[in-house]
């Protein structure tokens, strides 16, 4: 069977029956940030994310990934926002004593990888009965690959201050994902290449609680509250787990109070749809949980990237934060935990809230 083309129109009509009202392409090329990429991570700033270090060299082309590939589908899928701020000195609604607050992207009720992966796997069937021969491989932010750099060529939006990617119609409320393909595939005529829209703002920077911004486009992940409840695993200092404040499972602060994210609107995609159970965890039922019943629970969401040690760690900080005196039992279990980090953590807290009990 001989390839048959379609236009970009067509793929646009492709990518939205799938669930991605963005979608663009653009020809494989070297990440225009990655000289910028190797001196953030020389700097430090990626803290113990050691494997973006050790796939550093695969970061520079689409090849490393794929290396047969000619061209990108970029594509942006939107998920529930998170609730807005109209003004960077503004309080969003804290959560209620004793319970943790998640992330946006963690809140639906299935791990958005195992949604995304899905489409993207019906979408390259399509692309198949155009192109029978074609090599292609989707993507979900687990390859070396700078989807940002690529999304901006690709039309998607511009980065913004805080480094994520922001659209005009949808803020910065989506997933990215990409499709690699070893084919020349259209590209749009009014395509482009989206360009800073963020004017002299500085919400993003000003509100962020740990101060983790260097400077506008730069982020030290090693003071980001998403960094320290997600992929650090060791003892939060305690400087900067007074910043997590109710976060226990990433952060949207700087999301919150960014002007473009008025316009974000919910996701039409049902398993990414926030539920009240994974927006808001009681902090005392998951400090109880046993091995089998934290597997069970978190197993199929992205909350399962933290693992027990680290979701319970946070929950402990959550409460001190929280001065919420009805978790001092729930922690207590934990000071003879075979668990280094649960034990330490325990014992910090109790003494914490103990301390203006006992003073």
């Amino acid at each position: 069977m001989k390839p048959t083309s379609f236009t970009s129109l067509e793929l646009q009509k492709m990518a939205l029956e799938q669930g991605f009202p963005l979608v663009g392409v653009v020809e494989a090329q070297d990440a225009p940030r990655f000289e910028s990429f190797c001196e953030w991570l020389d700097r430090g700033y990626a803290g113990e994310m050691n494997y973006l270090d050790k796939r550093k060299a695969a970061y520079q082309n689409p090849r490393g990934v794929l290396p047969s590939v000619r061209s990108l589908i970029m594509l942006g899928m939107p998920y529930s926002p998170a609730q807005s701020r109209r003004k960077s000195d503004e309080l969003a609604l804290p959560m209620p004593t004793g319970f943790g607050e998640v992330a946006a992207y963690a809140t639906g009720s299935r791990d958005y990888h195992d949604v995304i992966h899905e489409k993207l796997k019906r979408l390259i069937s399509i692309l198949r009965s155009h192109y029978p021969t074609m090599e292609a491989r989707g993507i979900v932010d687990s390859a070396p690959l700078h989807e940002r750099d690529f999304a901006q060529l690709a039309g998607l939006g511009w980065i913004g201050k805080n480094t994520l990617l922001l659209n005009r119609n949808h803020g910065s409320y989506f997933f990215l994902a990409a499709i690699l393909v070893d084919v020349e595939l259209p590209r749009a005529e009014s395509q482009y290449v989206a360009t800073d829209h963020c004017g002299t703002c500085t919400a993003c920077l000003d509100a962020c609680p740990t101060q983790a911004f260097v400077q506008p486009y730069v982020l030290d992940a090693t003071k980001c509250v998403s960094y320290l409840t997600i992929e650090y695993r060791g003892i939060i200092p305690d400087e900067l787990g007074e910043g997590t404040g109710d976060s226990i499972f990433g952060c949207d602060i700087c999301q919150q109070v960014c002007p473009w994210n008025r316009m974000a609107q919910p996701t039409n995609e049902a398993q990414l749809q926030k539920t009240d159970s994974n927006h808001a965890l009681d902090l005392i039922q998951l400090l109880s949980m046993d091995d089998d019943v934290f597997r069970s629970r978190f197993r199929k969401t992205p909350m399962w990237r933290t693992k027990r040690t680290g979701l319970l760690r946070n929950a402990m900080i959550v409460l001190v934060n929280q001065q919420c005196l009805d978790g001092i039992p729930a922690i207590r279990a934990h000071l003879t935990s075979s668990d280094e980090i649960l034990q330490e953590t325990a014992s910090w807290a109790i003494n914490k809230l103990t301390s203006g009990i006992n003073s």
